[in-house]
């Protein structure tokens, strides 16, 4: 693309085709909406970044991006100006664009909001409810032999993330051959592009064996070294008998499923997979005093100010706590 006649609406297109090679789908989707937004906002302006060249970018723009996120959740404020700010990036570093990225991340700082501390939220004796669920399910009559994969599957699936703190998306593209069954570690690829070591409980490697050993007969039958497989396959009438790995999406969606039949439709949307990793982080924490030091290493995150979120007793814990405390006095 020649710079002299590229429209700021072409440069960001550029850029979002960069995203999408480079990132994650959630971050190419994130960033999109962000660009899409800036590009709102100096339509407000009476800008049109159609017929706007490239060459009219200003560091000051950020401004009258910012007035429009003040309506945003702090968190989403923050997150579309990193896209706009690695934007004006991949400007200088792509076109030589004189801008002053000094400037344009000084007038992010002084402008934008900080979110306060949030603790995690989330049911933790709930989620343990849905663990005694899926654990029935290797017991429960399936009308065909696909449903009895897919239960085993889930079960398999759920106790994963809650013993081992995996994120979704690293679930989904385990191997068989990732994990050694012999000391219970996994090899990964995490967040980052990190090569990672995860640990694997007895309760999860147990259900990984049952679900693997019913699939054993569709593993052979494709004629590939078992390693190569994926440890969770789909199991639905379109892809028959092969072994295909499951998405993000799929993910997602057996923990919708399998908590909407533990806890009912109000509580599907309140416990995703994420919620599985807050669980393991705050059993770690719970189990070990309070190691924040340990909970950091097993649960693979960067700042330990991240885990400290999760250094924290529910209401319940707190209830008795004050009852022991104040009820003696009464």
């Amino acid at each position: 693309m020649d710079p002299a006649s590229l429209s700021l609406s072409q440069a960001v297109a550029a850029y979002l085709d960069a995203v999408r090679l480079s990132r994650s789908p959630n971050t190419a989707r994130t960033y999109g909406n962000a660009l899409r937004a800036f590009l709102w906002s100096l339509r407000e302006q009476g800008l049109d970044p159609d017929q706007m060249p490239l060459s009219r970018l200003t560091e000051d723009m950020v401004l009258g991006f910012l007035k429009v996120l003040k309506q945003q959740a702090p968190s989403t404020e923050r997150l579309y100006l990193t896209a706009l700010v690695q934007f004006y990036e991949y400007v200088v570093a792509r076109w030589e664009r004189p801008l002053n990225l000094a400037r344009v991340r000084l007038l992010v700082r002084q402008h934008a909001r900080r979110p306060g501390p949030r603790l995690p939220q989330f049911p933790y004796r709930a989620i343990e409810r849905v663990l005694e669920y899926v654990d029935a399910l290797a017991q429960r009559p399936a009308t065909n032999p696909r449903e009895h994969l897919r239960n085993l599957r889930d079960r398999a699936f759920l106790w994963t993330l809650a013993h081992t703190g995996l994120r979704v998306h690293e679930a989904c593209q385990l191997r068989r051959g990732d994990i050694d069954w012999n000391t219970g570690h996994g090899v990964i690829i995490g967040k980052g592009n990190r090569q990672d070591v995860v640990r694997f409980s007895p309760r999860a490697l147990a259900a990984l064996r049952a679900y693997l050993d019913e699939r054993q007969p569709l593993d052979v039958k494709m004629h590939r070294a078992l390693r190569a497989l994926p440890l969770f396959a789909r199991h639905d009438k379109r892809v028959g008998e092969r072994i295909l790995p499951i998405s993000t999406v799929t993910g997602r969606n057996i923990v919708r499923q399998r908590v909407q039949e533990a806890l009912g439709p109000d509580m599907a949307g309140h416990i995703t997979p994420h919620s599985f990793r807050h669980y393991f982080v705050t059993r770690v924490l719970k189990a070990s005093g309070g190691n924040l030091k340990l909970a950091q290493r097993l649960a693979r995150h960067r700042n330990i100010q991240v885990t400290q979120r999760y250094a924290h007793l529910d209401d319940r814990e707190l209830d008795e706590a004050y009852r022991r405390i104040f009820d003696a006095e009464s």
